[in-house]
């Protein structure tokens, strides 16, 4: 392709995703599937990278991140982000309202109701139509600059386009965790072995603080903006109008009201209607309308006397605990369910909540026949999250914990430290095997979309699947045995499963489901290592060595690999030909100015992640090394590098650098 054919092609392929994210976030349509919008996505980073002069400043390809930050530089709001007075009470919301019109010596006035998401707050700054900085909240005078991070939520435009835009402005948002989202994410976690996150907002809050934007990205955040700063319109409605037409995404929730009696019928329509939204919301917030109007009542110390938030009550119920059942997972976690008598919460009838562990069910001192209170939160699920205790009767049975499995009976563990109990039956224990198959055909790890839940249990159940290695052995007449295959969809199933074995090595060692061991750590390992062989051999000493991988991983990597049944596994599945050997190719050679010359890489830098720097080394004709020893030229150290090596370099007399001198080095200009 010529250098002016890839800059036609950026060009269009750039305008074609950015129409369907339009498309997508704006009029609520698809005209094409997730995975046809990921190959034009793919399609345009590819190009980019060869012909990187005509990557355009608001390429897309910013969505899935890619950008390390050690360190968020503080910045100054231009506008203050002011905290909203709050109100529980019709009789407070009235009062404000009469201290609104006395405010405003009898002008007439009306307001804007805004639900209120439970997210987290951030200021988006455009100059010439580009997306130039995103800033957290912060105290409410200063804060964070995650503009990398941002760039990453598709509902956020990188570039506004229309009519009369300003040369410069601030938009005002909420940046939130999907509730679908927040539940695919805690499933993933459970699915791993790690412990669930507590909720929504405080999730969404950690993601965009987190240094690596392609993680960011993974995550799936999402914003609605409710504001527009600046002398731009005359009231709140023209604004929000305003950013609709710019291609912004704004709640369609909002509402003119023409009095405080128009805002309370809009409160508790919401009340329950706001159940169905994606995202969870703890208020309402009221807005005088006018800007002019605003502007006369002005701000208090902490808030401004124009707006005020309405916060809705957590509804909590009363009913009664019948029972304790236990359910069994992949890694052999045991999760504790109430089993209610049955009510209706939130927009549904409830008849089980979660438990969370033992610990839990000690701390609330539950018993049997005992009236509890229940939530729905943020997680979805209902959770318990009391006693009642002045219903509470002589007749109830205080919780024992089960001791052993409720599958299998092997005798429960409990870690040190660890919350949860397990069943360490983990080849004999049906739930486990089922999961531990669910885990590997998922579309994150082998992608075989013919297998579902049913099936696998059908192949359980009939004896012919008992780990993922017998899925390969499968022939047409087995499959014929499953209820509802016929000789299209078993053909469909075993060419889904022979197509698996193209799935490349990181996926392969996510879906062999090692504990803790979630995508994006496979993919560290995958690429550090090689091979699984290198893997199988490495001490937990030399798994640390790999990027992000803390003692916890490294333990359970070393213990996996050091279990014989598991090493069979992975034997038969070499055997049916799947992937166990990166295909990632070496860094091309850039230059030789490193003249061949030896590094230890150690601690954490600030423009850089430790595989870059690995790449950048090799790339320029200087060589990696693993330990520190008389023969080595340089220990590149980061910060909270260890001890040890520090210590041993030192008496080796190896020259110890900092990442600026390093770059130095690069430039030429120290040996």
């Amino acid at each position: 392709m010529t250098p002016t054919q890839a800059q036609k092609e950026i060009q269009q392929l750039t305008e074609k995703i950015q129409y369907h994210n339009d498309l997508y976030y704006q009029q609520n349509k698809t005209e094409i599937s997730d995975q046809e919008f990921d190959m034009l996505l793919k399609k345009l980073e590819q190009l980019e990278k060869e012909f990187p002069q005509f990557k355009q400043p608001d390429s897309p390809s910013q969505r899935v991140g890619g950008t390390i930050t050690k360190e968020f530089a503080t910045v100054y709001h231009k506008y203050p982000m002011l905290s909203l007075g709050n109100t529980y009470s019709q009789e407070e919301l009235e009062d404000w309202d009469a201290r609104v019109a006395k405010g405003l010596e009898g002008d007439a006035y009306e307001y804007m109701c805004e639900l209120k998401f439970d997210g987290v707050s951030m200021s988006l700054t455009y100059e010439n139509g580009l997306l130039v900085r995103g800033v957290t909240r912060g105290d409410g005078v200063r804060g964070d600059d995650v503009t990398n991070n941002i760039k990453t939520i598709r509902s956020i435009p990188l570039k506004v386009k229309g009519t009369d835009i300003p040369e410069s402005f601030e938009v005002r948002g909420e940046v939130f965790l999907p509730k679908e989202i927040f539940a695919q994410l805690n499933k993933e976690r459970e699915d791993i072995g790690e412990e669930r996150y507590a909720n929504a907002r405080n999730t969404a809050s950690g993601t965009v603080k987190m240094q690596d934007s392609t993680e960011v990205a993974r995550r799936k955040l999402d914003c609605y903006t409710y504001a527009l700063l600046g002398d731009h319109a005359n009231t709140h409605s023209e604004a929000i109008h305003k950013l609709e037409q710019w291609g912004f995404h704004v709640s369609k929730t909002y509402q003119k009201c023409k009095n405080i009696q128009e805002v309370l019928q809009y409160i508790n329509k919401w009340d329950t209607d706001r159940h169905t939204l994606p995202l969870e919301t703890d208020g309402v917030v009221v807005k005088v309308n006018s800007l002019e109007h605003q502007e006369r009542l002005g701000f208090t110390a902490k808030s401004p006397r124009w707006a005020i938030a309405y916060k809705y009550k957590a509804q909590s119920l009363s009913t009664r605990l019948n029972g304790v059942t236990y359910q069994v997972g992949r890694t052999g976690a045991v999760t504790p369910v109430a089993e209610l008598e049955p009510i209706f919460l939130a927009g549904t009838t409830v008849k089980r909540a979660s438990l969370h562990n033992a610990n839990q069910i000690a701390q609330l001192d539950l018993c049997i026949g005992d009236y509890v209170f229940v939530e729905k939160g943020g997680e979805i699920i209902p959770k318990v999250t009391g006693v009642d205790m002045e219903k509470r009767t002589p007749s109830v049975t205080p919780i024992q914990y089960i001791t052993h499995c409720p599958e299998c009976n092997t005798k429960l563990i409990r870690v040190e430290g660890e919350a949860a109990f397990y069943c360490p039956n983990i080849n004999g224990c049906a739930p486990q095997i089922k999961g531990r198959i669910e885990h590997f055909i998922q579309r994150r790890a082998m992608d075989i979309n013919s297998l579902g839940e049913q099936t696998i249990r059908q192949l359980y159940d009939l004896g012919l699947v008992k780990s993922p290695a017998d899925l390969y052995k499968l022939t047409r007449e087995d499959v014929l045995r499953l209820d509802g295959f016929k000789d299209k969809s078993a053909k469909n199933l075993l060419e889904g499963i022979e197509g698996s074995k193209a799935i490349p090595f990181e996926s392969v060692l996510f879906a062999i489901g090692i504990r803790y061991v979630g995508k994006t750590v496979a993919e560290k390992l995958a690429r550090y290592f090689k091979s699984i062989d290198n893997i199988a051999k490495a001490t937990p000493e030399e798994l640390l060595k790999a990027p992000e991988i803390g003692e916890k991983i490294a333990q359970s990597v070393f213990q996996f690999f050091g279990n014989p049944e598991n090493q069979t596994e992975i034997t038969r599945l070499k055997e049916a030909g799947l992937q166990f050997e990166s295909t990632a190719k070496e860094p091309e050679k850039v230059s030789d100015v490193l003249n061949n010359k030896s590094f230890v890489i150690s601690g954490v830098f600030q423009k850089y992640e430790r595989e870059q720097l690995q790449d950048i080394i090799v790339q320029n004709g200087g060589r990696v090394l693993s330990s520190v020893s008389g023969k080595l030229d340089y220990l590149l150290a980061g910060d909270n590098m260890g001890p040890s090596k520090r210590e041993k370099a030192e008496k080796l007399g190896v020259k110890i650098i900092s990442e600026q001198d390093f770059e130095k080095l690069l430039n030429g200009l120290t040996s």
